[in-house]
């Protein structure tokens, strides 16, 4: 019906634009939010993104569960704990430093901020740099930490889905609690006149 999809690549530009769409919306087009999240001031990202997480994987264990999908459907990379671990550091420094991902600072440039398009040229200079060290010592550290059980984190420690699922839906409640407390300290005590405002909008 959709010849030009059979690669994915018009459901991939919609998904994509649909996303991008999102995230302006949350506000993740400005770096603030993103800096705010490491100095826990601002939970925002974490709040939509974990959120996000925890309904695709209800998601696909619901399509799985009805039949409608098959439980290979999706790739799955080889779980690399270890080369996972140093290379979420490296990636979050650069989060913390540069106030975007890779997302939001795709989302950034498209609504007109220049310091995005600085976050980009490094992040495709960074790429360039790591295909031309990338050697025998990096496939050594990224082999040290195979996971040899399975891909997936219930294949591989032997948890059933629906554990995992619970758990995940636990974290995410504890998440919107710790996060909302944090906001609410950094933002500090209401003043008289912030504390009259907000009772006389309830009124309305």
């Amino acid at each position: 019906m959709f010849p030009l999809n059979e690669t994915g690549m018009v459901s991939g530009l919609l998904c994509g634009f649909l996303f991008g769409y999102v995230l302006e919306n949350a506000g993740f087009g400005s770096p603030c939010k993103l800096t705010g999240q490491f100095r826990l001031t601002d939970w925002t990202v974490l709040k939509v993104m974990f959120t996000a997480i925890v309904v695709a994987a209800f998601g696909l264990w619901g399509l799985q569960l009805t039949g409608m999908m098959a439980a290979d459907a999706i790739f799955v990379p080889t779980a690399l704990l270890l080369a996972s671990a140093v290379g979420g550091a490296l990636v979050g420094a650069g989060f913390a430093v540069g106030g975007y991902c890779p997302g939001t600072s795709v989302v950034a440039l498209f609504s007109g901020r220049l310091d995005a398009l600085v976050f980009i040229i490094g992040l495709v200079l960074g790429t360039f740099v790591f295909a031309g060290l990338y050697g025998p010592a990096i496939e050594a550290l990224m082999a040290a930490g195979e996971v040899q059980a399975g891909d997936t984190f219930t294949a591989a420690f032997g948890i059933p889905e629906i554990v995992l699922l619970v758990l995940m839906a636990a974290a995410l409640v504890a998440v919107f609690y710790v996060g909302t407390r944090f906001e609410r300290r950094a933002r500090g005590p209401l003043t008289a006149e912030q504390a009259v405002s907000g009772a006389g909008a309830g009124t309305h």
